[in-house]
């Protein structure tokens, strides 16, 4: 155990996390997305891991320690409902209080659509898989700065 670091939180995602640099993006999944074989086709090119989590929990860990690329734009991307595009299912609502608490603010999602979520997933760093079992839980992270003192 580290002192300070959330326990979901594994070596692997802190590594990951950690050398990503800004600008760089992450997808955090739900259990039916193909994770191992987009993330094989990522930058890092091996699937991480934050099991037995929900999709909402899994931002919570990564969002203690990751900034995101705002205030300028849309940091975080949800895959859209096939067929309503405009739809928030539950899994997305919880994850948008997760980011809305870690920002301190409302920090909006955008949409993608499914098939497009694909393809920006297999340019992303890395994919990190949770044990998130809902539909629509798959989500594309960018990666922020954190400014000097």
């Amino acid at each position: 155990m580290l002192k300070n670091i959330d326990p979901a939180l594994n070596a692997d995602v802190l590594y990951a996390l950690r050398a990503m640099g800004h600008g760089d993006t992450l997808v955090i999944a739900d259990t039916n997305f193909p994770s191992d074989a987009i993330a094989r086709q990522t930058t890092l090119g091996k699937l991480l891991r934050i099991d037995n989590v929900s999709a909402a929990r899994a931002f919570e860990a990564v969002l203690s320690v990751l900034p995101l690329d705002t205030p300028l734009q849309p940091s975080v991307g949800r895959m859209e409902v096939m067929g309503a595009p405009n739809d928030l299912p539950e899994v997305q609502k919880e994850v948008q209080g997760a980011i809305d608490r870690a920002e301190g603010q409302p920090a909006p999602m955008y949409g993608i659509e499914r098939f497009a979520f694909y393809e920006k997933a297999k340019q992303a760093y890395c994919v990190i898989t949770t044990g998130e079992t809902r539909f629509y839980g798959c989500f594309l992270v960018t990666k922020g700065v954190i400014p000097p003192k």
